[in-house]
């Protein structure tokens, strides 16, 4: 079962677990998911992971849980830290009360390096310290902290994943942390990015059929625990400009504004724990992710 299956994450992780053989059922309540994403060999549930599931886990006896649905959005967390609470808390919660009644044998959940806040080092370790900056790096940290206790009282075995920037194909301009997403929109436009500072701030962007994968490896692993999903390669906003100029060979015009209060200046995360524990490695190099992401639906020319 994928919550979320029909989104942007959730769809590239349905793909690779029916190439794996899974069968795959999407729960998706199409908020931000997409119904032209589903694919014919899964079966789909138009629900809310807030209320109606207990009867979908009757019907199809789920054995792995990978928990995508949430709010994703920072800013909106801020303006209604309601609503981000209910879905990404309490609809977790829900969740796991009918994976421990219905006896599955892994949970998998979609975490967030929104959890670590402001680093104390570099690169990012998953003992680092927790002090989340929003409402939505809040409800993704006191999620992992009811999957850790539902997995004590209960023995579930789980893998929580926390994501560094995830981009790539079928990610709007609208989600959090989408700059590449937006970037795409502007420069297809012929239009000037934005950048908030002087440009030189970095950030860990990983591919997201690189995150697919996580998730299908952490399927077969017996322990449980915590990894940060990452390219553990930093990179600026204005080398990532230089990207786009190179893929699409015309210069980029950057608008700059103001560095923005709360931004993180650097963040990079350590993979070498998801590295030797799922076995698991980012394949995908941020030139070749940036390439086919602006192949999806572009109109210049990609070189």
């Amino acid at each position: 079962m994928v919550t979320g299956g029909a989104g942007f994450i959730g769809s590239h992780i349905v793909d690779e677990l029916l190439r794996e053989n899974y069968q795959v059922v999407i729960v998706d309540n199409l908020v931000t998911g997409r119904e032209g994403r589903i694919p014919a060999e899964a079966s789909f549930y138009k629900a809310d992971i807030r209320t109606s599931l207990e009867n979908i886990f009757t019907i199809e006896k789920p054995d792995i849980v990978i928990h995508q649905a949430a709010q994703v959005s920072v800013s909106n967390s801020v303006s209604d830290p309601l609503y981000d609470a209910e879905q990404n808390i309490l609809g977790t919660v829900n969740l796991l009360n009918c994976a421990v009644k219905h006896r599955i044998k892994k949970f998998i959940f979609a975490s967030s390096a929104a959890i670590y806040g402001n680093p104390h080092f570099l690169p990012i370790t998953e003992n680092h310290p927790s002090q989340p900056l929003s409402f939505y790096g809040l409800s993704k940290l006191t999620a992992e902290s009811y999957i850790q206790m539902f997995a004590d009282y209960h023995d579930l075995p789980y893998s929580i994943l926390r994501y560094s920037n995830v981009y790539g194909t079928r990610q709007d301009a609208y989600g959090e942390a989408g700059v590449i997403a937006i970037f795409k929109e502007k420069i297809l436009a012929g239009e000037s990015p934005s950048v908030f500072g002087d440009g030189h701030q970095t950030r860990d962007f990983i591919y997201v059929k690189d995150v697919a994968k996580a998730n299908v490896a952490a399927i077969t692993n017996k322990s449980s625990g915590i990894y940060n999903i990452s390219s553990h390669e930093r990179i600026s906003v204005l080398e990532l400009i230089k990207e786009f100029e190179k893929i699409t060979s015309e210069d980029v015009n950057v608008t700059f504004f103001e560095e923005r209060n709360g931004d993180i200046r650097d963040s990079v995360l350590s993979n070498a724990k998801a590295s030797a524990d799922l076995k698991w490695v980012p394949e995908t190099v941020i030139q070749t992710g940036l390439k086919m992401t602006l192949e999806e639906e572009s109109p210049v020319s990609i070189v």
